[in-house]
């Protein structure tokens, strides 16, 4: 029988892609994905895997202990991949209880469900369950702002400045707290920015391509001057997958692309590639329609990640740099968006 894994908003971004990408590298394996659908989330982000026998869509809340109770008993999972999450940080600041909701209470329901499918006390797993782990995905915003210099690793202080990086890191405490309270096999991994295929058109790199072919305003916050560390989504997947298979138990570890770029440079690069492959009609750049907007509360200057601990212990690099990952995602839009000739 093969092996069946839980994996949590895998219609999001991060998660479809993860889906994807497992189901290429372990086509055996069994994944059932959980996934409220709610702005974030898109069924046909897993379009291609509609009539794969490996792989079952379930529309629900992780908050929902009955239902997650009633997965675990119908398909004993020897693994959980925990992505969902409310995330975007703008929406954080609007209406903070939903991301408490789901993002502290919905991994503590998981966890605590995990644990007694899987263990008759604390550090004492049932049989046949002695390898089953918890993967927690989290993000770099826990570690809070970096000056102009240094990197975050696994051991920096968190210091969360927004609701979302808040219940974010409140999420990762309850997992730390399940190893070492019970003995829990759990492991951590904090990324840098993603992009790619497949992220919600709400999000900085689909919003400078959207809103330039559509001849509107490109709309960057502040000075434009913070810095993130962008991280192709495949690579991120890559690390996912790897730490799941072979990270220690307990341990955290950093995924990041070692690309830091402030989003000046994001908006003017996306435009200088857009003005080779589809000009304006009116000759004009499309570097002509950046705007700057007022920042937004609590905008974190700078995130950059030290991953030099996921690249030496389990041998994990990235494949894309910025330039590289940035030529294939604007392909993938502007096919979404109907306009590449």
């Amino acid at each position: 029988m093969s092996e069946s894994i839980l994996v949590t908003g895998g219609a999001g971004f991060i998660g479809s892609n993860f889906i994807s990408y497992l189901l290429e590298q372990q086509p055996d394996i069994k994944i059932i994905n959980i996934d409220k659908l709610t702005y974030a989330g898109d069924k046909q982000n897993l379009k291609e895997l509609e009539n794969s026998k490996q792989y079952s869509f379930i529309q629900g809340d992780i908050c929902d202990r009955n239902l997650i109770e009633q997965l675990f008993r119908k398909y004993n999972f020897s693994g959980v991949i925990h992505l969902a999450a409310e995330s975007h940080v703008d929406n954080s600041i609007l209406g903070p209880d939903i991301f408490i909701k789901t993002n502290v209470n919905g991994t503590f329901v998981l966890l605590d469900v995990a644990r007694i499918h899987w263990m008759s006390a604390p550090f004492q797993y049932k049989k046949g369950c002695e390898k089953n782990r918890f993967h927690h995905v989290s993000t770099d915003e826990v570690y809070g702002t970096l000056g102009k210099t240094g990197l975050f690793k696994e051991t920096t202080s968190y210091a969360p400045n927004s609701p979302y990086s808040a219940s974010k890191a409140a999420s990762d405490f309850i997992v730390r707290s399940y190893f070492h309270t019970y003995g829990m096999n759990v492991v951590t991994t904090n990324c840098s920015n993603n992009y790619g295929p497949k992220q919600h058109d709400e999000k900085l790199i689909p919003t400078i391509i959207r809103k330039a072919i559509s001849g509107q305003s490109i709309p960057i916050y502040g000075d434009g001057n913070n810095i993130r560390d962008w991280l192709y989504v495949k690579d991120h997947c890559k690390g996912i997958a790897l730490v799941y298979d072979k990270g220690i138990a307990g341990e955290t570890y950093n995924i990041g692309g070692k690309n830091e770029r402030n989003n000046n440079y994001i908006a003017q690069k996306i435009c200088n590639i857009l003005d080779t492959k589809l000009p304006r009609s009116n000759k004009k750049s499309y570097l002509d329609l950046i705007t700057y907007v007022k920042d937004r509360p609590g905008h974190d200057a700078r995130y950059a990640i030290d991953a030099t601990k996921i690249e030496t212990e389990l041998e994990w690099k990235a494949d894309e740099n910025f330039e590289s990952g940035i030529e294939k995602t604007i392909d993938w839009y502007l096919k979404k968006y109907n306009t590449f000739t």
